[in-house]
């Protein structure tokens, strides 16, 4: 009750009064004023916070913006290292891809060469044993006809000739036999 009675005199006093200190009833007038009152307040303090809040997140998306740049420069780098291997390493399988064609190359023509040289061994082999079966053959037959013409002189001698003559020509034929060489 003291608070309305205050009120009601307070209300009653009239601005026209020079000197004193009134209450405005005048509720737009009085409203707009609150409302810079506390706009100001709010702008002083509240601004004050939000300005360092913007700026801290300012330097936080700065802060983000450097690393993501000197992340972008490593990976960049990174990127250029592994390039440079990559092309060292295709450089360098080229290079054996190439030594090793080389070297197929040479191995087959070796192997070749070789081939041609155990091919002509064997056909020098082969002739030789064909020309020793044939001096085989040739002997055999060589000694057959001396034996086939031992007996046959001897036959003829036997039958034909007496026993003195026979045995001369028969040293003779032996003679001659033994120096025969055959080819």
């Amino acid at each position: 009750m003291f608070f309305s009675t205050c009120f009601d005199q307070f209300c009653n006093w009239s601005p026209t009064l020079a000197g004193h200190f009134g209450f405005n009833t005048n509720i737009l007038e009085t409203n707009v004023l609150n409302l810079a009152v506390v706009l100001a307040i709010v702008i002083i303090y509240v601004g004050d916070a939000l300005r360092g809040l913007l700026e801290n997140r300012k330097q936080t998306i700065l802060n983000n913006f450097r690393e993501a740049e000197q992340r972008t420069a490593e990976a960049r780098e990174r990127l250029a290292q592994a390039t440079l291997y990559f092309d060292q390493v295709q450089a360098k399988a080229q290079q054996i891809f190439k030594q090793a064609s080389i070297t197929i190359d040479l191995e087959e023509k070796q192997l070749a060469q070789l081939a041609q040289e155990d091919i002509a061994r064997l056909g020098i082999l082969q002739q030789e044993t064909i020309n020793f079966a044939q001096q085989k053959v040739q002997t055999e037959i060589a000694q057959k006809l001396v034996s086939l013409a031992f007996e046959r002189v001897q036959n003829k001698l036997t039958q034909r000739l007496a026993p003195a003559i026979q045995t001369a020509i028969n040293n003779f034929q032996i003679v001659l036999f033994t120096s025969y060489k055959p080819n």
